[in-house]
């Protein structure tokens, strides 16, 4: 058995007696000449303070164009900031961006209190919230090579700053590993994610022996990717107002006005300033996104910052590589947002729908029969009456548009893709 450094939440030092107790948070940003966007990037990080279960009671801004290497945002508006940690009883700052190992070190010393950066909040939710063993290794993986530089030298240090708020992942234990023992266990992590990549290539193998199309769910945290699911395929995935609410893929089945099916897989959600960390942990997962035959982006439509949503998310795909990929942007929640900004509906097709209610789902399906359709071609097929396990298979991943009985067997007329000309090749008139 190996060893698993995640820590239960009742161990958490924001539990007594089971009872989660928030830490008073203040957040600090930085802005340079584009302010509006910073804002909006300060508020999205309250709403990760509190996903995380910190109580956020303040904000701190600076209009500053260059970092302080030592305390990222310079020794006179650091000492305002302990001043006003002091005064205000402050248990933990958070930062909207990422800090050097010795910027969070010196941040610590000055104000006297547990610092972190927006990579470390986010960790933080991400341990909460996976629950399968595949996640559990992403997640650690992710945290260890975060918590890696900070460790160096800093013994002492960790006691305060390995907590994060109410987190689930190394924490104390971190005060008794050697470097030579973490290194050890991300080597082993690394192993067991490469497990469990071949364990998903030999289930991606098996599906494309039955070769049904993919289709992934992406979209930007909390845009309503598993309400969509649900209403698609009635998975029973967990929906929650969280941000990071699903973090281990499911896939289903879907069936097609036209009869024939695909299979849906939903994925993590995206975020602005996506630790790089965690796209290399969750590579594996987001595999899923690369065999897709097609990306249905759902977007958070009532969201005020959805444009530059729909930007994080896309600029994230094209990172990962898929950016190729055919996409479908599906404009969710329509029931509290009946307009659509112009510019969103130019470059890719799109429908609009309500997760919730259900409307528009119907047209949802009909548009993705037709782009299956777009590449297929059609063929008259005849089976013999014995063949009814094909004829059934030719239904369940085809559109069948015409099927009649005659004395030699059956006649279907049918679309068929490229997968499948092949595959039923022999019965092509």
């Amino acid at each position: 058995m190996s060893e698993d450094y995640l820590k239960s939440e009742e161990s958490s030092p924001l539990r007594v007696n089971g009872q989660k107790l928030n830490e008073r948070v203040l957040l600090v940003a930085r802005f340079g000449s584009h302010k509006t966007s910073h804002w909006n990037s300060l508020k999205e990080l309250a709403r990760l303070v509190e996903t995380a279960g910190g109580e956020v009671v303040g904000e701190v801004t600076q209009e500053r164009d260059g970092v302080d290497s030592a305390t990222y945002i310079g020794a006179g508006k650091a000492a305002e900031l302990a001043e006003q940690v002091k005064r205000d009883k402050i248990q933990l700052v958070v930062f909207d961006h990422e800090l050097s190992p010795s910027q969070n070190r010196n941040l610590e010393k000055l104000l006297n209190t547990k610092v972190l950066d927006r990579t470390g909040v986010i960790l933080d939710i991400f341990a909460k919230h996976a629950s399968t063993r595949e996640g559990k290794l992403q997640v650690e993986l992710a945290q260890l090579n975060y918590l890696m530089p900070r460790l160096v030298g800093q013994v002492s240090h960790w006691s305060r700053l390995a907590g994060g708020i109410g987190t689930l992942g190394p924490g104390e234990t971190l005060l008794e590993m050697e470097r030579r023992r973490l290194r050890r266990r991300i080597t082993h992590l690394k192993r067991e994610l490469d497990k469990v990549k071949g364990q998903r290539d030999q289930q991606r193998k098996r599906r494309e022996k039955v070769p049904m199309p993919l289709i992934s769910l992406v979209g930007y945290t909390n845009a309503g990717k598993s309400s969509l699911m649900n209403q698609l395929t009635e998975a029973g995935v967990l929906v929650e107002d969280a941000l990071f609410a699903t973090l281990d893929p499911t896939v289903r089945k879907v069936r097609l006005p036209s009869g024939r099916h695909f299979l849906l897989a939903d994925t993590v959600g995206f975020v602005s300033k996506l630790p790089h960390q965690l796209i290399e942990a969750f590579r594996a997962t987001l595999r899923e996104i690369g065999g897709a035959s097609l990306l249905l982006h759902v977007i958070d439509t009532p969201q005020p910052q959805l444009v530059a949503q729909v930007k994080v998310v896309e600029q994230v795909l094209d990172e990962l590589g898929f950016a190729q990929k055919p996409l479908m942007r599906v404009f969710n929640k329509m029931d509290l947002a009946p307009e659509v900004p112009t510019e969103l509906c130019q470059d890719y097709p799109y429908v609009k729908v309500s997760a919730h209610s259900g409307s528009g789902i119907e047209e949802l399906l009909e548009k993705i029969d037709s782009f299956l359709s777009a590449d297929a071609r059609k063929v008259v097929l005849t089976l013999p009456y014995e063949a009814g396990n094909v004829l059934n298979e030719i239904y369940r991943s085809c559109r069948v548009l015409e099927q009649e009985e005659h004395d030699g067997g059956i006649r279907v007329i049918a679309e068929l893709g490229p997968k499948f000309l092949g595959k039923f090749a022999e019965y092509i008139e």
